[in-house]
């Protein structure tokens, strides 16, 4: 793997090569990216002067050299949960620590999530967001 010498601080994170970051199927990318974006305050990253992607969508998370990115995958079929024999499955989900959990999952809602009905924690709400995927809202 190449990055080691981009590590350095003083190089501008746009001019970094160690990027990574984590790429989500659904059916719609920029739907989901908008969906994220307003739960999490992180801008849509667009290519300073061209057209957006019709099959993909990022988030600028802010800071560093990771990004949350979304596909279009027209066979897209969402994971239940939990878990049903026979069903497609979560392979991955996405946490995201808040400190009123109330109040972040009534804005998730209000976006268009879905709690799930099936809350394994008392500190953690499970939500689907709009296409489907499973996330978790934490104290």
């Amino acid at each position: 793997m190449r990055g080691r010498e981009t590590r350095d601080a003083s190089v501008d994170r746009w001019e970094r090569k160690d990027w990574w970051g984590v790429v989500v199927d659904c059916p719609d990318p920029h739907a989901l990216a908008a969906f994220y974006s307003a739960l999490l305050g992180w801008p849509v990253w667009q290519r300073p002067g061209e057209e957006p992607d019709p099959h993909s969508a990022a988030l600028d998370v802010g800071q560093g050299v990771g990004y949350l990115s979304f596909q279009r995958d027209p066979d897209f079929e969402p994971p239940v949960w939990p878990a049903q024999p026979g069903r497609p499955r979560m392979a991955v989900h996405l946490d995201f620590e808040v400190s009123d959990l109330a109040a972040a999952v009534e804005h998730a809602v209000e976006l268009g999530a879905t709690l799930s009905e099936h809350q394994p924690q008392d500190d953690v709400r499970v939500l689907l967001d709009p296409a489907g995927h499973p996330f978790c809202l934490y104290l």
